[in-house]
């Protein structure tokens, strides 16, 4: 019988290299992935550990220098609430301010920013405890 492969979520971090903040965020979360990766391939016949210490479940990772598009840009504003206008914007009233900044100048887009598009979740900057807590919660069930 043939059977039908889960779309690994994807999770994106909006990168800058020159921010040392956003290169810790990088490291965290390919570590993250390796370790979600590695514990999907265990023999697990044998190992019953995985169902008393639940762990993510391997995702794809994309890593862009681009500032995100306005859809990108709505959405994790509803992610975070727009009360966070001014940390994901330098200078932003609002967001169309936001939008209108982000199009004159790509780099009013503060990095690092990681969205987990598939549960719905964003994180602004480098808190490390609930980046780490995004990447390793059960993706939600279908």
């Amino acid at each position: 019988m043939f059977r039908m492969h889960k779309t690994l979520d994807t999770i994106t971090l909006f990168h800058k290299p020159s921010v040392a903040a956003s290169t810790r965020v990088l490291t965290l979360i390919k570590t993250a992935k390796s370790t979600a990766a590695k514990s999907a391939t265990e023999d697990q016949a044998s190992d019953h550990s995985h169902h008393t210490h639940p762990h993510r479940e391997d995702f794809d990772l994309e890593v862009t220098e681009a500032a995100p598009t306005k859809d990108q840009l709505r959405t994790i504003f509803d992610y975070v609430g727009t009360n966070r206008v001014t940390d994901l914007v330098a200078g932003a009233k609002d967001e169309k301010d936001a939008m209108t900044r982000i199009a004159a100048n790509p780099d009013a887009f503060q990095r690092p920013v990681t969205v987990d598009w598939n549960n719905g979740r964003a994180v602004v900057g480098e808190n490390h405890s609930a980046i780490l807590e995004m990447v390793k919660a059960l993706p939600k069930s279908e």
